[in-house]
Order: C-alpha cells, then sequence, then structure tokens
C-alpha cells in the first residue's frame, strides 16, 4: 500500500454544489523528500488515471501535490466514499493503467511548433506564431508534465540535439494532439453543454463543473489577483481556439483598459494559450497559459487561466451560455 500523507481538502455538500471549506493541506516540506521508485510508479499511475478522469492532478510528475490530493477527493466525492480514501482510486488506477509510461518519437512535422519567442510583447507582435521553445517544450505539454519530469525519466537525451527519429519516454496519458487544433474555431452552444455550470473557487485554485447535481470534471487553475476577482454569477459569452490577444498592461496593471496595446498572435505561447472562453463580464475569460509550471502558484489580472492540455477539453464539458460562478 502506498504509504501517502493525506492532508486532503474537507467538502460541505450544499443543495448538490461543492463548497470547498478551508484547506487543511500539510506544509509544502512534508512533500519534497523523493519518493522511493516504487511509490513514484504509483503516484505516476494514480496522477495518469485521475487525468483521464477529467479530475486534474496538475502535473504529472510523480509527486502527491496540492491538486492531486484535491483530484482525489473529488473522485471520492463521485464514488460516495470519504474525501481521504486513497485505496479505492489506488486500486482503480492500478487496475485500469496497465503501463504508466510510453514512447514519443520526434516526427518533422513537430519542428513547425518549435522556433523563438521574442520575450517582450511587442517584439511578440511582429512574429505569425507564438510557439513552443523548443521540442522540449512541445512533448513536455503534449503528455501532460513539465521539462525537469521528462529530463528526469530520460537521463541520457542531448535535449539541444534532440532530431526526427528521437525517441522519448513520457507519461501514457492521452496527448495533447496540437497539430489538430483548428485555427479560429468558434464554438456554439449546445442544448445539454449550455445548460452546465462552472465553479471558479479562487481559494481552491480549481475549475469545477457541474451538470445540475453530478459532479463532472475539476481542474487546477490560477485565478486573478484579489483586487481583479469578480465574484458573482456570469455566462460563458464565447469561445475560439487559438485566439489573437489584445495585450495591453493598463489593463493587466488596473484592470482598466488603455488605447495603447499589441495584438499578439495564436500560439502554444501565447498569454491566453490555446483557447479563449470569455465570460459576459467584459475582458475576463477562461483560457490557456503560456506557463502550465505556475498553475495555482502565480497570479492572473482578472483571468482564470489552465493548462493547455486542460483547457482544450473545455468545449465538450461546457459550451457558450453555460453558468460560471466566481467564488
Amino acid at each position: 500500500m502506498l504509504a501517502l500523507r493525506v492532508y486532503c481538502i474537507a467538502f460541505i455538500i450544499l443543495t448538490g454544489m461543492v463548497f470547498a471549506a478551508p484547506v487543511t493541506i500539510a506544509a509544502e516540506k512534508e512533500f519534497v523528500a523523493e519518493p522511493r521508485k516504487s511509490e513514484t510508479e504509483k503516484i505516476i499511475r494514480l496522477q495518469i488515471f485521475l487525468d483521464e478522469q477529467d479530475f486534474g492532478p496538475g502535473i504529472i510528475d510523480g509527486r502527491i501535490g496540492q491538486f492531486t490530493r484535491k483530484a482525489v477527493g473529488h473522485y471520492n466525492y463521485i464514488a460516495g466514499l470519504k474525501y481521504n480514501n486513497f485505496s479505492r482510486v489506488l486500486s482503480e488506477s492500478s487496475r485500469r493503467i496497465k503501463k504508466i509510461y510510453t514512447t514519443y518519437i520526434v516526427s518533422e512535422g513537430d519542428f513547425k511548433f518549435v522556433g523563438e519567442v521574442p520575450s517582450e510583447p511587442e517584439d511578440q507582435a511582429q512574429v505569425d506564431y507564438l510557439s513552443y521553445r523548443s521540442i522540449h517544450e512541445f512533448v513536455a505539454e503534449r503528455y501532460h508534465t513539465d521539462n525537469a519530469f521528462l529530463k528526469k525519466i530520460n537521463p541520457s537525451i542531448n535535449w539541444d540535439k534532440v532530431a526526427a527519429g528521437t525517441k522519448i519516454r513520457v507519461p501514457n496519458v492521452t496527448p495533447f494532439v496540437i497539430e489538430d487544433l483548428a485555427l479560429n474555431k468558434s464554438y456554439p452552444r449546445d442544448k445539454t453543454l449550455s445548460k452546465r455550470l462552472i465553479i471558479v473557487d479562487t481559494a481552491q485554485k480549481l475549475a469545477v463543473i457541474w451538470e445540475e447535481n453530478k459532479l463532472i470534471a475539476t481542474f487546477p487553475i490560477t485565478p486573478g489577483e484579489e483586487k481583479f476577482v469578480h465574484r458573482g454569477k456570469w455566462k460563458i459569452w464565447n469561445m475560439i481556439t487559438t485566439p489573437v490577444f489584445r495585450w495591453d498592461q493598463s489593463m493587466l496593471d488596473t484592470g482598466k483598459r488603455s488605447d495603447e496595446s499589441f495584438k499578439l498572435p495564436p500560439g502554444p505561447n501565447s498569454p491566453i494559450g490555446i483557447l479563449w472562453a470569455g465570460i459576459s463580464k467584459p475582458g475576463i475569460g477562461l483560457h490557456g497559459t503560456a506557463s502550465p509550471e505556475t498553475i495555482g502558484r502565480s497570479r492572473s489580472a482578472g483571468c482564470i487561466r489552465l493548462a493547455n492540455w486542460n483547457v482544450i477539453r473545455l468545449p465538450a464539458l461546457i459550451r457558450p451560455g453555460a453558468t460560471v460562478e466566481i467564488r
């Protein structure tokens, strides 16, 4: 049995919604120690299983962090179990996830998504696409992990010399296939998905999707800075892939639009990632990110950021017309 220190969220069930009570989580130093190999593999299997169930565990990295613990709690909620019961989910993940790793072979076509990304908005506005900075970054996001974990499980790879044909060990999760992403695709209303509710819990740093009294999915988020949080009920106004982004420093600093802005092209390293879901509060939306490793740790200027591999799932879960409740 995996020895896990579980200090998970408590749930208060009220009118069919999950209201997160104050989090009781051990300090991060409790989880700094490197797990033994057998434990790491169990955690990776657990993370892959939760990710496949749309209970986002955060980055797949073999470590029990806050989002993996919260994903277990939500999985247990729909199963009618106590939030801190790890035995059922470990058993399910062992039964259903036979291989924790698979192999990705780099192709020539991958390199068209890789290139230099200027650091300043005015320079970014001069290019056609905000690509990945490296094949390393491309593969990490594709398999819901980060550069550090890929290095760890591929110790012999020289990441500066990766070429077509290179074989890379990756988590065995459904990949985020950016080449299948349509340019400027808008999603219409849907008779079922437009009736759903997404609760943005800024304290728990989670987006929780409901259909009436049924919990559908949860994903880690970075909420806006407290002074920019627009609490209340809103509607999903529009939803579009690979959008152009209007960079306005005044909007980011003060929440107010100015006449000085830059139009930034689409791409995975756009500040709003690969999908924008605007809400009925002007200028605010749920969107992707250029920095998935910062989800849950940093703060945005009012919007709600998700990892690109999570935000691209939204059109299958909610559509324009769905209610967004920001708490």
